[in-house]
């Protein structure tokens, strides 16, 4: 059970951070602050999903999804789609 909270938890973070960016997409006008701000807001969101697909992995393969750990937007943006 400590695993779903967790799992809610990073699930929990991802749903503000995309509603920030969907607030900001509406913005008729964004200033260089706003732009910033969803750079910002679009590495933390790769981060926060690679997290919670690894957590998925690991409970999936029947180990610790606890072991999962962040891990730097420059390694999850060099990832082949």
């Amino acid at each position: 059970m400590a695993d779903q909270t967790q799992d809610n938890t990073v699930m929990s973070h991802i749903k503000k951070l995309t509603e920030k960016e969907e607030y900001l997409y509406g913005k008729e006008n964004l200033t260089d602050e706003d732009i910033k701000e969803l750079h910002q807001i679009k590495s933390e969101l790769d981060q926060y999903w690679d997290l919670l697909h690894q957590r998925r992995a690991l409970r999936d393969a029947g180990r610790n999804p606890d072991k999962a750990a962040m891990r730097s937007t420059d390694t999850i943006e060099n990832y082949e789609e």
